[in-house]
């Protein structure tokens, strides 16, 4: 694993606190944030925040990222994946 320091305004730390440890929501935010803009999948989300997959796709989905804004790839691997599995 690597290791990134940077300067964080002291009232932005402290607004973390609030929600838990500042570098674990720190790093929450920013893989939300790569999977909203569909620079990672949902199952590397996943793995990255320690989640199932299914887990992650439904907490994304509470804080307002939607699961299903598939492009036409990504709607046809979950087909064949929903067919595998029924």
């Amino acid at each position: 694993m690597s290791t990134v320091t940077m300067e964080v305004d002291r009232e932005l730390v402290d607004l973390l606190h609030h929600v838990g440890r500042p570098e674990d929501k720190l790093k929450e935010y920013l893989v939300l944030e790569m999977y909203r803009r569909r620079e990672i999948s949902s199952g590397k989300a996943a793995e990255l925040l320690g989640m199932a997959r299914f887990e992650f796709v439904r907490y994304a989905s509470r804080v307002g990222i939607p699961f299903f804004d598939l492009d036409q790839q990504e709607l046809r691997d979950e087909i064949k994946a929903a067919r595998r599995q029924g």
